[in-house]
């Protein structure tokens, strides 16, 4: 579903050029869950900025189902990110001034014109407070993020995520600012929206415990990925983990 081709991609300090990626190769299949693995600084992030068009390649290119995303327009791949790619983040990224249910709906109201907007308000709403039902936070959506744990944050981001029901869930860390429980319990949600929904899920993660819990570890070394050796809990076991959130 998503292939990465011989990427590179340095940055600049100064006069210093510091490589970051060399010569990387990645082919994720359709419904997979898989983790990338790695010292801080080794450019998994960096890898996810490109994977979704967030950034380009210096060289090598990027397919989504066998057509190439990297160089696309800006105006195109502000759409593809859009409605093709979900995110979530470490430090969740939600507007302060905005309830939960604001937040999660933020994607729609970039996606409309104001006329419609008002046209499709209704299902986009309906949709939101499901996805917020879903996540647990049905009583919580019109409270601000001050108001949210850090736990109830991220699961916001990831209903926020899910709003255009993106093809590919793009994950950031996105248990490092949480506890092991509420961690846990991310992890777990993640799961279950890829066993029931089929969502694709690329995870940075520096947790071995949680990468544990995919179906495949690529781990991060000298700017490229290495797949790893030891099989999975759950490739190993495949037992359905005790999910009650969904």
């Amino acid at each position: 579903m998503l292939i990465a081709e011989n990427l590179h991609k340095s940055y600049r300090r100064h006069s210093l050029t510091i490589p970051v990626l060399r010569d990387l190769n990645l082919e994720v299949r359709n419904g997979e869950f898989i983790s990338i693995v790695g010292a801080s600084g080794s450019g998994k992030s960096t890898l996810l900025h490109l994977l979704g068009t967030l950034d380009v390649p210096d060289q090598g290119q990027i397919l989504l189902e066998g057509k190439r995303i990297d160089n696309l327009s800006a105006r195109d791949r502000d759409l593809l990110r859009n409605s093709t790619f979900g995110y979530i983040f470490q430090f969740y990224h939600l507007l302060p001034e905005l309830s939960a249910l604001d937040n999660v709906l933020m994607p729609a109201y970039i996606a409309h014109s104001v006329r419609g907007w008002w046209k499709s308000r209704g299902r986009w709403r309906a949709r939101a407070i499901d996805l917020l039902r879903r996540v647990g936070l049905a009583h919580r959506m019109f409270h601000r993020p001050r108001e949210l744990s850090g736990g109830e944050m991220q699961r916001a981001a990831v209903a926020r995520a899910l709003l255009m029901q993106p093809r590919v869930l793009l994950a950031d860390e996105p248990t490092g600012n949480l506890d092991a429980s509420t961690g846990a319990e991310i992890i777990q949600l993640l799961r279950e929206l890829n066993r029931n929904e089929g969502v694709t899920i690329v995870m940075v993660t520096h947790n071995m415990e949680i990468a544990a819990l995919t179906d495949r570890i690529l781990r991060m070394s000298q700017g490229t990925l290495h797949q790893e050796t030891f099989p999975n809990l759950y490739g190993k076991f495949r037992q359905p983990l005790p999910v009650t959130l969904l």
